[in-house]
Formats: C-alpha cells, sequence, structure tokens
C-alpha cells in the first residue's frame, strides 16, 4: 500500500476542510493567507492547548470541544478583595537601621533585619495583593457526537476570529467565536448546512463559593463575588449573563441550564458585568452593566455584530505587516506541529505568526479605558494563579508594553497611563510611610487596588524602583508620538517619581555618590543569601532616566525649571557604571558578579535595553561589557527572560544570536514541563504560562529590524543570514516615523517612510542610500537636531584593572540626514 507523504496529506486535509467552510457558511471568504492563522486538527487537551480571544475586558479561552465544548471565561476587573493599600504603619526607623547596616557592609545583618521587618509570610494585618480571578466557564455539551470528521480548530489572528469546524453524519457543523470591542459582548454563533441539526445544552460552572447560577426569560445567569485573600474581603460583584437567540427550532429553559433542540442556527451572546468603576470606588451595577450590553447587541444581525468587530480591530492590527522569506509550506501544518519542528526546520512565517501573535495578544488584553494586561493578559482558570498574575514591575508589566510603540499600537499603551496616575496617588502613603519622601513610590508588585507596599517580604519585595520604571513608558510614549499634551497631561507623575528620588537618595561611604538604599537587584543575591543592597547598576541608570525624562519634558513644557535644576546637580553624583574584574558590566556597586550564574533577571543591562544608555557608538568599552555579561547568563532561562535576551542581542547589533533566542524560545513545552519555551497555543512557558515573552519576543523582532535610538533611524540594525529575505510596513520609529522597508539577499532595497511630524531624519544603514532620481542621500554630520534622537550624557565607567576589554569592531555605516516635513511620505533605495 502507498503512504501519502505528511506535508502532502495536510495540504489534502487543507483542501477538504476548506471546502467544508465554504459549504457550511457560503458568504465566507476562505481563508488564504496561512501566516496569519493558528490551527489545530484536535480540540485542547488542556488550558494551554486552547485558544484566546478577548476585547480588552472579556477574555475567552476556546478548548473546541466536538461533543463537550469549554470556554473559559474572564473580565479583567474581577479580583479577589477590596480597595485598599497595603501599608501597615511608618516603617522609617526600620529603613534607616537597614541602610545603616549596609553602609557599615553588614550585609547579612541588613538581610535578616529586612527579613524580620517584612516576612516571607504574610501578617494577618497585612497582604502581599490579591490575585486575579476566573468567572467561570461556559460549557456545550452536544449529545451523541461521538463519529466526526475533517476536524479543524483555527484561530484567525487577522480578524479575530476563532472557529471550529467538523463533519458528523454526512452533516458539517461550524462555531464562530470573538469578542466585540464594539458591542463588548461575546458572540458565538452555531451553524450546519441542514436544517434542524443543532442540539446542545447551554450550562456554566465556578469555582467560586460565592457564586449561583440560574435561568429566567430565555437567559442563562451567573452571579458572584470574588474571593476574600489574607486581609482583604472580596468585594467585586459581578454578572455573566449568556442569551441563546435562535433560528428554528426550540429553547427549553431549566432549573441550571438551556437546552437548544432542532435549530437551524444560533447565536450566543454573552455579556459580563462588574461593580467595579476604580481602584477606590465599587459602586457599578454590574447586573446594569452586563443587561445594557446584552440589550444593545442581541437585536443586531450577527454579520452586522462581527463586521462591526472585525474592522474595530483590523484599524490596530492592519498598521503591521511582516514577511520573513518567501517559503510559506510549513504553515499547511496545524501549529503544534510546526512548533514541534521548528528546531530542524526553517520555518520563518512561524516567526512571522508568532510577531503577529504578540500584537494580537496585546490588542486583546489591552484597550483604552480598561486596566493594563497582567501578568496572564486577561486570561487566566484559577482562582490562585502564579503570582497572582498580578502586576509585577520589576520587569513583567513593563515588558508587556514594549510593543505598544514600535509596532504601531500606541493607544493600546493608555491603561498603563491610567494605573500611573492611580500608583501616583496611592504611592504617596508609600514614599511618606516607609521614606519620609515626597513624591510618590511603588515596590516591584502591585494588583487592582493599586498597592505600593512591599510585597512578598524583604527579600524579593525590598526594591522601591518599580515607579522609576514605568514612568519610562510615559517617557517612551513621547518621544514615538510627539504628544506636548500627553507629556503635560502626565509631568507631575514623572515630577512626583523625581522628587521621591530627589529625597530617598543618600551618600555611600566609599565614594560620596548617591545612591537608592536600600534596594536591591531584582530577585538575585550576591553573597550567601543575601539581596538587599544599595547603589545597584540597575538602581543607577533608572534614577538617571528618572531624572532625565523631568529635566527634558521641563525645558519643552517650558516649566519648573528651578526643580530642574535642583535633580540636574543630584544626577551628576549618581555612581558611573562599572566594569568589573571579569570584563562584564558590574551588577553591584562592588565587583561582586559571579561569572557562572545563570540568573533569569539581566537587570543591570537595563541601560542597554529598553534604555539607551549603553551604545557601541558612544561607549564601546561598556558594550562590550554588557555583551560579556550576556555570554556569562547564557541563553536558555524562562520564558519572558529569553524574550528579553532577544532585545538584549538585537541592541548587541547580533543578529545571528538573537534569532538563535527566538529558535530557543519557540521550543515546544507540554503542560507542565518545567522548562521554557513555548506551549502549543503559542503561550509563553515561564513556565508556568507568562503573557510577558510573548510581548517581549514580538518587540525583539521588531527591534532587529530598526532601532531608533543612538541619534539615528538604524535599518536592518540585526538582519540574521538566515532573514535573507524579507519586508515589513508599519512599524513606528521615535520621532514619529512610520516605516516600510524590505530586503534581498540580506540587503536593504528599499524604503519608505512616512513623517508624522516633520523634522530631521538621521538614518543609519550599511547600503549607500539614493532618491528617486539616483542621488545619493546628504551626509549626516554633527549631533542630530531632531530632539527625539538626543543621546545621554552618562559619565564615563569606571574599568576593574583585572578588566580585558577587548576592542568592538563594527560595520562600516553610511549615516543620512533627510530634512523632512509633517505628514510628507519619502521612498528612497539601496544604490545597486
Amino acid at each position: 500500500m502507498k503512504t501519502i507523504p505528511l506535508n502532502t496529506f495536510y495540504k489534502l486535509l487543507i483542501l477538504v476542510l476548506v471546502g467544508n467552510l465554504v459549504s457550511c457558511d457560503k458568504t465566507a471568504t476562505p481563508v488564504k493567507n496561512y501566516s496569519n492563522i493558528l490551527w489545530y486538527s484536535e480540540a485542547a487537551n488542556n488550558w494551554n492547548e486552547a485558544l484566546p480571544i478577548g476585547n480588552g475586558r472579556i477574555g475567552g479561552m476556546l478548548f473546541g470541544g466536538v461533543e463537550n465544548d469549554r470556554i473559559q471565561l474572564n473580565e479583567e476587573t474581577v479580583w479577589a478583595g477590596e480597595p485598599g493599600n497595603n501599608i501597615t504603619k511608618d516603617y522609617f526607623n526600620e529603613v534607616e537601621a537597614i541602610r545603616k547596616l549596609l553602609f557599615d557592609g553588614n550585609y547579612e545583618e541588613a538581610q535578616n533585619l529586612a527579613l524580620e521587618v517584612f516576612p516571607k509570610s504574610t501578617p494577618e494585618n497585612t497582604n502581599y495583593g490579591v490575585p486575579y480571578q476566573t468567572v467561570g466557564n461556559l460549557n456545550l455539551h452536544f449529545e451523541g457526537v461521538n463519529n466526526f470528521e475533517n476536524y479543524k480548530r483555527v484561530l484567525d489572528i487577522e480578524n479575530a476570529i476563532s472557529t471550529v469546524t467538523y463533519t458528523a453524519k454526512g452533516v458539517n457543523y461550524k462555531r464562530e467565536y470573538f469578542v466585540s470591542f464594539t458591542d463588548q459582548v461575546m458572540v458565538i454563533r452555531l451553524s450546519a448546512d441542514r436544517s434542524k441539526q443543532l442540539n446542545f445544552e447551554v450550562s456554566m460552572d465556578m469555582p467560586q463559593k460565592k457564586h449561583n447560577i440560574s435561568t429566567e426569560n430565555g437567559l442563562l445567569k451567573l452571579t458572584g463575588k470574588s474571593g476574600d485573600h489574607e486581609n482583604k474581603t472580596g468585594k467585586i460583584k459581578f454578572e455573566t449573563l449568556v442569551y441563546p437567540k435562535l433560528t428554528g427550532g426550540e429553547l427549553v429553559q431549566n432549573d441550571t441550564s438551556l437546552s437548544v433542540k432542532n435549530a437551524d442556527e444560533v447565536l450566543l451572546f454573552v455579556s459580563i458585568g462588574t461593580n467595579f468603576k476604580s481602584y477606590n470606588d465599587l459602586s457599578g451595577s454590574a447586573e446594569k452593566i452586563a443587561q445594557n450590553h446584552l440589550e444593545k447587541s442581541q437585536s443586531k444581525p450577527f454579520y452586522e455584530l462581527k463586521q462591526a468587530h472585525v474592522s474595530d480591530y483590523k484599524n490596530l492590527y492592519d498598521r503591521v505587516s511582516l514577511q520573513l522569506g518567501d517559503d510559506d509550506t510549513n504553515s499547511v501544518l496545524p501549529t503544534d506541529k510546526r512548533l514541534e519542528n521548528f528546531a530542524t526546520t526553517e520555518d520563518l512565517s512561524l516567526v512571522s505568526l508568532y510577531f503577529q501573535f504578540g500584537r494580537y495578544l496585546l490588542i486583546s488584553s489591552s484597550r483604552p479605558g480598561g486596566q493594563p494586561a497582567n501578568l496572564q493578559g486577561i486570561w487566566n482558570d484559577k482562582l490562585s494563579p502564579p503570582w497572582d498574575s498580578k502586576y509585577t514591575v520589576n520587569i513583567n508589566t513593563e515588558m508587556n508594553y514594549w510593543p505598544a510603540e514600535v509596532t504601531n499600537l500606541s493607544e493600546l499603551h493608555q491603561p498603563l497611563f491610567s494605573m500611573l496616575e492611580d500608583l501616583s496617588v496611592t504611592g504617596q502613603e508609600s514614599a511618606q510611610k516607609m521614606y519620609h519622601a515626597r513624591g510618590w513610590n511603588i515596590h516591584h508588585n502591585t494588583d487592582i487596588w493599586r498597592v505600593t507596599g512591599m510585597i512578598d517580604g524583604g527579600f524579593y519585595g525590598f526594591w522601591p524602583m518599580g515607579g522609576a520604571w514605568l514612568t519610562q513608558h510615559i517617557w517612551q510614549h513621547y518621544l514615538f508620538t510627539g504628544d506636548k499634551e500627553f507629556l503635560k497631561k502626565y509631568y507631575p507623575v514623572l515630577k512626583g517619581k523625581a522628587q521621591f528620588y530627589a529625597d530617598v537618595l543618600r551618600e555611600e561611604p566609599e565614594h560620596n555618590w548617591l545612591v537608592v538604599a536600600p534596594s536591591m537587584s531584582p530577585e538575585n543575591k550576591y553573597i550567601n543569601s543575601v539581596g538587599v543592597s544599595y547603589g545597584t547598576t540597575m538602581d543607577n541608570q533608572l534614577v538617571f532616566d528618572v531624572f532625565s525624562n523631568v529635566i527634558n519634558a521641563s525645558k519643552i513644557l517650558d516649566i519648573d525649571t528651578e526643580f530642574a535644576d535642583s535633580i540636574a546637580v543630584l544626577k551628576k553624583r549618581l555612581p558611573p557604571m562599572q566594569i568589573g574584574k571579569y570584563g562584564q558590566l558590574q551588577e553591584w556597586i562592588k565587583d561582586w558578579d559571579d561569572p557562572g550564574s545563570k540568573h533569569r533577571h539581566i537587570s543591570h543591562l537595563y541601560g542597554l535595553h529598553p534604555s539607551a544608555q549603553v551604545s557601541p557608538f558612544k561607549n564601546p568599552e561598556l558594550f562590550k561589557a554588557a555583551e560579556q555579561t550576556l555570554e556569562f547568563r547564557g541563553d536558555v532561562s524562562t520564558g519572558w527572560s529569553m524574550g528579553w535576551k532577544v532585545n538584549f542581542w538585537a541592541r548587541m547589533l547580533n543578529g545571528n544570536r538573537a534569532y538563535k533566542l527566538i529558535k530557543t524560545q519557540l521550543t515546544l513545552v507540554e503542560d507542565g514541563t518545567e522548562s521554557g519555551g513555548t506551549y502549543p497555543n503559542l503561550f509563553d512557558a515561564h513556565p508556568p504560562f507568562q503573557i510577558d515573552g510573548n510581548f517581549g519576543c514580538t518587540a525583539g523582532i521588531a527591534e532587529m529590524l530598526i532601532q531608533s535610538h543612538n541619534e539615528a533611524l538604524h535599518l536592518l540594525p540585526a538582519l540574521p543570514d538566515n532573514w535573507s529575505n524579507g519586508e515589513v510596513k508599519g512599524l513606528k520609529a521615535r520621532g514619529a516615523f512610520e516605516v516600510d522597508l524590505n530586503w534581498n539577499n540580506n540587503t536593504l532595497n528599499t524604503l519608505k517612510i512616512k513623517s508624522e511630524l516633520g523634522g530631521n531624519l538621521r538614518l543609519r544603514t550599511t547600503e549607500v542610500l539614493v532618491d528617486e532620481n539616483g542621488n545619493e542621500l546628504t551626509k549626516a554630520s554633527g549631533e542630530n537636531e531632531n530632539e527625539f534622537y538626543q543621546t545621554p550624557d552618562i559619565k564615563t565607567p569606571l574599568i576593574s584593572s583585572e578588566a580585558n576589554i577587548k576592542p568592538l569592531q563594527l560595520p562600516e555605516y553610511h549615516i543620512y540626514d533627510v530634512s523632512t516635513e509633517k505628514g510628507k511620505t519619502y521612498e528612497f533605495h539601496a544604490q545597486n
């Protein structure tokens, strides 16, 4: 008997399935672009195989079972607990005591005191933040569907629609799922190509103790209240309404479920409301919100709902496209099979898919007016998820938003800025009671109640730098957009952060540098089990950026000159970066680095990425030291750490190493595996699932294609050898430039740039660029006059006498200046 090659089999299968799609819905257009498709030949067996959909507020994980279909639900404001901060008293004396121990060199005693004052386990009268919680499951049960064929489960990220299709007893069935931002409901359409074929039961279940499930007037209703946690009582009220709209057939109402009999088509509307209005206001009506959204949507035809959803979504998604290579043959394989083969198969279209999947997740989990994407976006099936699925702000929350500006999704940044406004209020209590400082402060974690005190005890939690990192997003948004009204609105948040550090900085005993103490280099230790420290490299880099941002904003807005001058004086007294005896960029104020450490956090390279303090053009010694640090730490790590390393190696201008990290991150791991990589549904595996790895890798791929710091827009700065041909459209650069470019044989071919603000466009490239008349562009000279491309004035680094710094070798770059006008588009090409 002849065997059919596997690739041929899957191609034939797709032809059959596409035919079934058309026969099941004659108005549907068959999907042709598989680079925007996740698809599977089986239903999900576990949560990390289910497919995510969302509109920023409502999330669903789709399992796609034939006989039993589970849709796991979330709503972004359903968290345990109630309003209130987590600071119970004035801790200033204890902080001073720990600081003195550190400055006296008694590091272990300082750590022991920190753990005594802030224990790892939570005392009854405090809390370490609350968990984000599921709102249960919507279940569809189809009786008697034992034998079926032609099964296919799809997530079309180009339109944000998921489908399940299969054939049973000669009938072609189809389900479509989406969550509409326009109509604020989840919509599920069930159809068949023969009449009277839809027979199923609709039910719900919920792990939360405080809940009730009932039916009335053809509706399935789940009401409940979020959980208690530590010293907080659960006070989020939520209501989920499920309304089946039938074409033909009969709806039977049971006590806690609904049954559909012999219907031709069914639309299921899922509407969720909560009483949450803000971090300190729970006066909303869950019932009214759920009912209002349902009433406004249920009378609309399906295709009107679908068209509004797709149009709204594509307005965001379609801004950027990426094609790597010309071979798309692997896309005919199921996505899990592609992931399994990726280590040995050159499947560049999977890289493009993974890049766009990150953008899809951001659109689906972070919309203006809502909450920021948390540790799992908006998708979580537990009452006590890992790390509570909170906002961990010593890397993870920030990484969630790295793709926002560069991949042309700027407005999706807004929920993070809104949270910063809240934190600048609640963080005043932390600043005052713990540090006797002005301004505001947050440590390494927060939640929906915007808590700002210590979380996770005196080791992980003693890091008063969360606000310093978060506020960089305000400044970066300004650099990408040039929006002065935005900068004016959020200037008080920036200033409050600078005021805090102006009051907190202390002279360290050896050099009289001004440092933050106590603090730590996130989650790492330097001797024995000691993490608490002072003047860590990351802290110094962060305070440098906080002060620089306020000084620059003051100048741009022409306000607060006196305050800006005062922090400029403090800025000059910050410690310089240091190169240690192994040639590494030091992590600590002393040369304590362990070259054998493979720690997941590489926090002291914040100055390389996402900041721009470490430059191959301005300080090559620091650049080489950062490279040595990366070599010591290695590649394999947790999922999010590998995502950060993609960005690091892109900034190192090493595309091959960045791509190696992408290949390492795109290693298939199954549910329960204890290694970093990617789950079958393309979720990042820390493990377990953390969404920051997805977002970090998407940003890293963009960083390989364009970089817009170091005074210029750098074209293809880190292009891997394997990415010989490709095209990207719609990426954004600082200074509000929109960039399209393509390349052949690893060489830039054409470049198209839209200038949204005007101003000088400085280009850095390895190719000679000419205009439409064949004339070479004007060579650049001097500093870039564009205000969005100024480089930081960092101190000369201190270099250990034992360090062996190898010379830096860079390609020969051509640097050009182009004077641009607002709203105009410019096209150039490389000279043949």
